[in-house]
């Protein structure tokens, strides 16, 4: 797994910005999807506003694990929960938030082609990282440096995944701050460290509670 030592916070207008120039990209050649598919979780988000933008009525999901909180990564990219329906004669489009190694797309197109013959395949994503083995046909930027990426809806999973890898936690709310800007490149509001505190599962709380106990 790569070292995080920087992390870009994507805010809600920026993401739906990207979504809108994924869809004139999508628009611009000619593709329309009778059926988009989103990679669960982070495909959700963006697959739903495209659906709006391209007026697609039929959204489904599948789920693909790879990553965990805290940017920790599994050995490899696996389906966990398949797609339901099948795809023979339709034109799909697959959504994710990011491409980073390419083993979730990888892992995707095999999957689908589990789910029947469709007429066309299509892939798309908000960021594309430099070096992923798997080029999708829309991105709608470029990541020429590889750093983690967290978007709006992922913001206090992330944060808290990187609180629980931090050793010897700070018992504060602004020394955290400062260890997730120092360790992970991470910058977010007081506020945003207090919820991923509040929402903690009991058994990081309690290991925090001990750890302070310790001091």
């Amino acid at each position: 797994m790569r070292a995080v030592t920087r992390c870009e916070l994507v805010p809600w207008g920026r993401m739906l910005r990207l979504v809108r120039r994924l869809a004139l990209q999508i628009r611009a050649a000619g593709f329309q999807p009778d059926l988009i598919v989103a990679i669960a979780r982070g495909g959700y988000v963006p697959a739903r506003v495209l659906a709006d933008y391209l007026g697609v009525m039929d959204v489904t999901s599948f789920r693909i694990e790879h990553y965990l909180r805290g940017a920790r990564q599994q050995p490899a990219a696996r389906v966990r929960h398949p797609l339901a329906r099948k795809v023979d004669r339709l034109r799909v489009l697959v959504v994710d938030d990011v491409g980073d190694t390419g083993d979730t797309f990888v892992a995707a197109m095999r999957h689908l082609r589990t789910r029947g013959k469709p007429a066309a395949i299509r892939t798309a994503v908000l960021h594309y990282k430099a070096g992923c083995r798997y080029r999708p046909d829309f991105c709608a930027r470029e990541v020429q440096t590889w750093h983690w990426i967290t978007y709006p809806w992922a913001v206090i999973e992330d944060v808290t995944g990187f609180i629980e890898r931090m050793k010897q936690r700070p018992a504060t709310v602004r020394g955290i701050r400062a260890r997730l800007a120092r360790d992970f490149g991470m910058r977010v509001p007081a506020s945003t460290v207090a919820d991923a505190l509040r929402f903690m599962s009991p058994v990081a709380t309690s290991r925090t509670r001990r750890q302070r106990r310790a001091r």
